[in-house]
């Protein structure tokens, strides 16, 4: 039988965040109870064969709502479909809504892996960015989320004003006493549209420049594989066995199903996306893509050389392209950018900052 994985959009926030371009929005409680209804319908409705190996709600904010609204969605997905009892289950959190209650009945619904958007651990920075905790709070609901969870990961963001390399390792090494398995490292982007890209346009936020943010980057990255994580991902990096599985079902282009506004599925070939406004969603209105073979030959070595898979060149044969007839492949093999192993590829993680440019180069 066919494994799944689930992703499930809350698009609520206490606030929306100044780096944000994400559906997300604040909204009242009602409009979160019509949310949820509408979610719980469409997982309902979209029943399908196949065994769930991983279950992932993200945001906006998973943790604003209620123990009853994430009670009733958790209810939704294991009345419909058939999910290992071993399934890799996350949810995400802000350190500002995290308490007790939310983390007692996460854990009795199954949930045993948290994502906490810690970002920083300077206040100024957080102060910023338009985060809403400080410091202090984001340390203290991390060691209250380790009492009832094992598997707990941690976001930071890389780029930020006057954040260096030596700050941010020292950011994880705090993180890493209070038993985080995982950190994600995720260089700042600012993008039209959001509150801070007009900062920085009246240059009221200065963030580090793109060689400073690469020094910053390699040099936590750095410390983190001196610490035993591994760097299973560009961005990501965890200690053995602790890695993402539901993160390697994208990066491995298996078979997943989204649902909420804006969540996008992917059944091996097709992609579909939902709307991404309440009204268009609660009307059912979706759009799809359908990859042609260039397309998915370049989806396959973007995504594959991104992480520990690589990629399996017999696969990309089989839809008409032999990458080693590339005019850089034989020169990156030299120079040690591309590793091979078998009948697989993979980009030297020495050589991760310069990914975009390597996968580029191999593509058709």
């Amino acid at each position: 039988m066919k494994e799944l994985s689930i992703y499930v959009h809350i698009p609520f926030c206490e606030r929306k965040c100044n780096y944000c371009a994400f559906v997300s929005y604040c909204t009242g409680e009602k409009e979160k109870d019509d949310y949820i209804d509408e979610l719980c319908k469409e997982i309902e409705k979209r029943k399908c064969d196949g065994v769930v190996r991983t279950i992932y709600i993200g945001g906006g904010t998973p943790s604003i709502l209620t123990p009853q609204q994430i009670e009733k969605v958790v209810k939704a997905i294991y009345d419909t479909f058939d999910v290992y009892d071993n399934a890799e289950f996350t949810i995400e959190a802000n350190p500002s809504s995290l308490t007790e209650e939310l983390l007692t009945t996460w854990k009795r619904l199954r949930v045993n892996r948290l994502s906490i958007g810690v970002q920083s651990l300077k206040d100024k920075s957080l102060q910023k960015i338009g985060r809403l905790h400080t410091k202090v709070e984001a340390l203290e609901k991390i060691k209250m989320a380790r009492k009832c969870f094992d598997n707990v990961s941690a976001d930071l963001i890389v780029g930020l004003e006057n954040e260096t390399g030596k700050e941010l390792c020292r950011y994880a090494s705090q993180l890493l006493d209070l038993g985080v398995k995982h950190i994600s490292c995720y260089l700042l982007e600012v993008y039209e549209n959001t509150k801070l890209f007009c900062d920085v346009k009246e240059k009221k936020y200065v963030p580090l420049t793109d060689d400073q943010t690469i020094t910053a980057f390699n040099k936590l990255a750095n410390y983190l594989q001196d610490k035993g994580l591994m760097r299973y991902e560009i961005s990501n990096f965890a200690y053995p066995d602790y890695e993402s599985q539901h993160n390697l079902t994208y990066w491995e282009r298996a078979e997943y199903l989204g649902f909420g506004i804006s969540a996008h599925s992917f059944d091996g070939k097709n992609r579909t996306a939902n709307a991404d406004n309440f009204e268009d969603y609660k009307a059912g209105k979706i759009s799809k893509e359908k990859l042609n073979a260039t397309e998915e030959l370049e989806e396959i070595i973007m995504l594959g050389l991104r992480c520990k898979l690589g990629v399996e060149t017999a696969k990309l044969q089989k839809l008409g392209y032999d990458i080693k007839q590339n005019s850089y492949y034989a020169d990156y093999v030299k120079q040690g950018v591309i590793q091979e192993k078998g009948d697989r590829i993979y980009l030297n993680p020495v050589f991760y900052h310069l990914s975009n440019t390597v996968i580029a180069n191999l593509l058709p």
